[in-house]
């Protein structure tokens, strides 16, 4: 089997149920199906052929979703860009990937513009321009001019489906090859971890480039022939109204978005009773925000918390409902199709409650990175995925992320993890966001700083973040310096940007 099969099962048990919202449009799944169809005989007609990189750059609309499909179903391997970047990062993506074509939304003419000449791989580009504005081929025009093909049956679950570029926190953006097989592994996984069913009302939010979106998210509803609402991008009281137009009943974000809508001073005037699920991701959500989330969504039945990587398509394990409270600071047991463990420096297994790093391996671990065998070489070993993320596992199974490895911050011999001092930092009443690092001390080797971003209308001083912090934790973890910010930088996944707070320290 391959990915595109889903969209066209979906179609044939489902004909007439709507697939995908966006604004103003509405398509049912034949309509989808066959306009992906028509999408994947245009390009293949231009000469591509199965195994061709396609770069997909849009915001979070149906486009995005016709190009993704009509590549997988045509044995393309989908490339999707990252909208945040600027054109010299756009355009290093789309060279490294070594993309033949690029299908982009007219958001981004310009930038293509300038970097039209930086990509010489690129043999044509397809983009909605009803003024022909542009020497690229107009995206209707493109597809109505198709021949309708079905799922190339020479496309096996071994085949690339999928070229997606890490986030790129430090350094250049690296290609994780994901494979059919990979894809629908997760698939497997998610909805067994987060007990998904059919018939869902799915807000996605995350941007639809980003593998959780895509895969966790999007993928899941067209399996199951649900409902996919795609927010093009995250405003709290657009959200709100959404929510309550299409009565959705499942809601996934960074804890940075479920703290935007907790503190929106109009969320009460909006009917969100038709939430019944919220996936948090990207990175973990405190317990007291847990709570205000339970009594944020009247009828909400279930809280699961998602933990993975680019690289594993992306889950590894998920924190369902009936742990979500009692596993305060949990990510979850890992999924049944794969196998975790933490690891010694000699990568040898650690005992309940011991640091190391968390590995895994299973079905739905990348391939290798694109063009990168050393890259590959150091981050699978054995078989074994290295996340790079320190963690520890309880006598029952379930994991607890405690830092990157990179981000442990050791001061005076004593390791101390950022982590840790921002749970903290979350549960004072007047703190919007938070993050943590290390900086150069010369007495300590390193100190902690704390970043802080204040809720709106509220007053904090560093005299105060500190006496918080010392009441809750041992001496020596307390920030020693403590800086304020209008918003914590994150990137487009919604993880904290640390080595910009490093830079400012």
């Amino acid at each position: 089997m391959q990915v595109g099969e889903l969209l066209s099962n979906a179609a044939r048990r489902s004909p007439d149920a709507t697939a995908v919202v966006a604004g103003g449009e509405r398509f049912s799944f034949t309509q989808l199906d066959e306009r992906c169809g028509r999408l994947a005989g245009a390009l293949l007609a231009h000469g591509l052929r199965p195994g061709d990189r396609v770069g997909i750059l849009f915001y979070n609309t149906p486009r995005f979703v016709e190009s993704y499909f009509a590549c997988v179903r045509a044995g393309l391997v989908a490339t999707p860009v990252n909208f945040r970047l600027v054109g010299p990062e756009m355009a290093y993506i789309l060279e490294d990937s070594g993309a033949k074509a690029l299908l982009y939304g007219r958001d981004f003419a310009a930038t293509i513009a300038e970097i039209a000449a930086d990509l010489p791989g690129v043999q044509f580009m397809v983009t909605p321009q009803p003024d022909g504005s542009t020497q690229a081929l107009d995206y209707q025009t493109f597809l109505e001019s198709g021949r309708n093909l079905p799922c190339d049956p020479a496309v096996g679950e071994g085949h690339p489906c999928q070229l997606m570029y890490t986030s790129g926190t430090t350094g250049r953006p690296k290609g994780a090859v994901l494979t059919h097989s990979n894809i629908l592994w997760n698939l497997h996984n998610t909805i067994w971890g987060r007990e998904d069913r059919d018939g869902q009302v799915s807000i996605i939010v995350g941007p639809l480039f980003h593998t959780a979106a895509l895969n966790n998210h999007l993928t899941i509803q067209v399996a199951l022939g649900g409902t996919s609402v795609l927010i093009r991008r995250f405003e709290p009281e657009l959200l709100l109204k959404v929510i309550e137009q299409e009565r959705a009943t499942v809601i996934s974000g960074a804890p940075t978005m479920y703290n935007l809508l907790l503190q929106h001073p109009q969320a009460q005037d909006y009917d969100l009773s038709s939430i019944t699920k919220c996936t948090l991701g990207s990175a973990k959500l405190a317990t007291q925000i847990k709570r205000r989330l339970i009594d944020f969504f009247p009828n909400i039945t279930g809280l699961y918390d998602v933990y993975g990587c680019t690289e594993c398509s992306p889950c590894i394990t998920i924190l369902k409902q009936a742990d979500s409270l009692r596993k305060n600071g949990s990510v979850g047991r890992a999924l049944p199709f794969l196998t975790a463990r933490v690891v010694d420096s000699e990568d040898r297994p650690l005992p309940p409650g011991e640091v190391g790093e968390l590995v895994c391996k299973g079905p739905n671990v990348m391939a290798g990175y694109h063009n990168n065998p050393q890259a590959t070489r150091q981050t699978l070993v054995n078989g074994w995925f290295h996340t790079g993320d320190l963690a520890r596992v309880d006598e029952e199974g379930f994991f607890y992320i405690v830092d990157r490895s990179k981000d442990m911050i050791v001061s005076g011999g004593e390791n101390i993890y950022p982590r840790e001092i921002e749970e903290v930092l979350f549960s004072h009443p007047a703190v919007a966001d938070a993050a943590v690092v290390g900086v150069p001390d010369p007495l300590w080797g390193e100190s902690v700083l704390a970043f802080v971003a204040v809720k709106a209308g509220q007053r904090l001083s560093e005299e105060e973040v500190t006496a918080f912090c010392k009441k809750r934790l041992a001496s020596y973890k307390k920030p020693r310096q403590v800086r304020f910010l209008p918003e914590i930088p994150r990137n487009p996944s919604g993880k904290v940007l640390k080595y910009k707070l490093r830079e400012m320290g």
